[in-house]
């Protein structure tokens, strides 16, 4: 058995959240070990956000050139897909290498391992024949992977997730994507706008089930426009493939048929693989239970997707720089209040930034490590129309026995809404606290859901009295002016 080699840290796990703790902990002058199997950088670069969005701009200029007519003349529009999968090749993954990605981490002063790490007792983590004890801690950030449901006959057939929808260079003709949630919705109205006649499955009673209903509804009408059929409320019971491609059965007895099934039910962490038990922590949960300050226990931390608190790179980043913090709040008070790079004066360093950090805090008092904080959490659907949404929906505040008001409103009744020309589907929709006079949630939907979204983020984040938002100067003609319509509009 190998000799272990003693370093501050091992991260097991470089997607986005573990590669930002690990580089950031190198750059302050720990000695970290980075362990990836896959690629550094995760699903987000190479089959997620960024490839998905080069996937989405193209098709949403395909849609917006062809709404020309009746604004400012007439156009005639042939969607190629062959630049986009060129650019998502060359620009965004470089071919599916992470060579950058790794000296980027090395070049911060960080040791990579290429391999399947896995916990072999506290502080311990093996890597094939190599061992590693880390001094200060662990860091999880192993993301997670397709959840495939229970079909019977799946596993057997040449099923798409998505990677493989990211990757395709020929479009097929037809294609099932079984999943109605944000990615199975946006991929769906890409490949519809490039030609491919979609069908899509889900089994609860509606699209994006976790938003708001009207969100649902948005986002169905406008798949529907762009030819997408959508059946909701069908369990799939059985998947059959073979020379024509793919036949989908529902427990009612619906049929459907495409050349390819892309399934898209969800993701899951696979904590089995880590070693857990051999430092008493349960792996038979979908996702690893950690606190406000990313504690897994004692001497681990988990950061990113494998805490089940969302698949968004920007929770991944916002949880690393709080590992990033209480590690070294660690590794001072362990050094008697040294600082860990053995240089005080970093600037604009994880030293520097976590110094900041361990000195104000985002909550608690002064001195303290920044505590998670989720009651603000941002997440955008990129369909189009784009839909965007921070805190509790309606549904969900009611449920917590708050005495809800609710303000909409439709974009296409705005000054902005009517000059674009926008259709029923935009619309802002306010949860606020009556009792409270604060906004607790909000969804934003429209050409610039995403980005209208942002001041409404502050709005709940900060618990901006509604008083005050009542009062704002909104800018006219714009969407974001909508807002001041739906706080009217609260009842």
């Amino acid at each position: 058995m190998a000799e272990p080699e003693t370093v501050d840290v091992v991260v097991l796990g470089l997607g986005v959240g573990g590669e930002e703790v690990a580089g950031r902990l190198a750059e302050a002058g720990l000695t970290v070990v980075g362990v990836e199997r896959d690629l550094v950088g995760g699903e987000c670069p190479y089959w997620g956000c960024v490839p998905s969005k080069m996937m989405i701009r193209a098709a949403n200029a395909v849609a917006e050139a062809r709404r020309l007519d009746g604004l400012g003349g007439t156009v005639t529009v042939t969607p190629d897909w062959a630049p986009v999968a060129k650019r998502i090749r060359e620009e965004a993954t470089d071919e599916w290498d992470d060579r950058v990605a790794v000296q980027r981490f090395t070049d911060k002063g960080g040791r990579f391992v290429r391999g399947s790490g896995r916990i072999d007792g506290p502080g311990r983590v093996r890597v094939g024949e190599q061992v590693f004890q880390a001094r200060h801690g662990i860091v999880l950030g192993t993301g997670t992977r397709p959840s495939v449901p229970p079909v019977e006959g799946l596993t057997q057939t040449p099923y798409w997730t998505n990677h493989e929808a990211i990757e395709v260079e020929e479009l097929p003709g037809t294609l099932l994507v079984l999943g109605g949630g944000a990615i199975g919705l946006e991929l769906a109205q890409v490949f519809a706008r490039f030609g491919v006649r979609v069908t899509l499955v889900e089994a609860l009673d509606r699209v994006l089930a976790v938003e708001e209903p009207e969100a649902s509804e948005a986002a169905a009408a406008a798949l529907r426009a762009d030819g997408v059929a959508i059946h909701t409320g069908v369990k799939a019971a059985r998947v059959e493939h073979g020379s024509e491609g793919f036949t989908l059965r529902g427990t009612d007895g619906a049929e459907f048929t495409a050349e390819r099934l892309l399934v898209v039910t969800g993701r899951r962490a696979h904590l089995d693989e880590l070693g857990l038990d051999t430092v008493g922590v349960d792996a038979d949960g979908r996702y690893l239970p950690v606190d406000d300050r990313l504690h897994v226990t004692e001497g681990i931390w988990a950061v990113g997707d494998v805490t089940g608190e969302g698949a968004f790179t920007h929770i991944a980043v916002y949880q690393a720089s709080i590992v990033v913090a209480d590690m070294l709040d660690h590794v001072r008070r362990s050094q008697g209040g040294a600082d860990p790079s053995g240089t005080a004066s970093v600037v604009g360093g994880a030293v520097g930034a976590a110094s900041s950090l361990a000195a104000t805090g985002s909550s608690g008092s002064a001195g303290s490590v920044p505590r998670a904080d989720y009651r603000a959490l941002p997440r955008v659907t990129f369909t189009d129309p784009e839909i965007g949404a921070v805190g509790l929906t309606e549904q969900q505040a009611r449920e917590r026995g708050i005495n809800v008001q609710v303000g909409f409103t439709r974009l296409a009744s705005s000054a902005r809404g009517w000059i674009h020309k926008t259709d029923e589907d935009g619309f802002i929709k306010l949860v606020a606290d009556a009792d409270q006079g604060v906004l607790i949630g909000a969804t934003s939907a429209g050409p610039a859901g995403g980005e209208v979204l942002s001041g409404l983020v502050v709005a709940v984040h900060a618990a901006v009295p509604l008083s005050q938002l009542r009062h704002m100067i909104y800018a006219y003609p714009t969407f974001h002016r909508a807002i001041s319509d739906a706080l009217r509009n609260l009842s």
